[in-house]
């Protein structure tokens, strides 16, 4: 099933949108439902209006209807599997258990495992603004 979000992520991150930065990102989620929605980075040039591969892929899954990612995997040509931005981990926790698997990716094979929880360790959420 990996294998899937795998090629979802290499083929969108394709289409990316870096021509400022050539740095190319391409992410792939599974929602609850099995759907895989992808998205990749848009850049422009008045910094930092651009867009992450993350918040598209979350941005094409809710419009899709589906509220839950069960499983992601981001990739870009980076010399070590590339972390989401600290925005964007905060997104994927929005939608994703703690304990959702999250493959990170170079374009040279290197992969390595961890968990959105792992990603952002304590992070806040709608429980944070409920009231005794």
């Amino acid at each position: 099933m990996q294998m899937d979000l795998k090629i979802a992520a290499q083929a969108v991150r394709e289409k990316a949108y870096a021509p400022y930065s050539n740095f190319k990102v391409g992410a792939a989620l599974r929602a609850s439902d099995g759907a895989i929605y992808v998205g990749c980075n848009v850049e422009n040039v008045a910094y930092p209006e651009g867009t992450c591969a993350e918040a598209g892929a979350i941005a094409a899954m809710i419009a899709a209807g589906a509220r839950a990612i069960t499983e992601a995997y981001v990739i870009a040509d980076s010399p070590d599997p590339v972390p989401p931005c600290g925005g964007c981990r905060q997104k994927l926790a929005e939608f994703a258990a703690a304990d959702v698997p999250v493959t990170l990716a170079t374009t040279d094979g290197q992969e390595r495992q961890t968990t959105v929880g792992n990603l952002l360790p304590g992070a806040f959420g709608a429980g944070h603004m409920d009231r005794s």
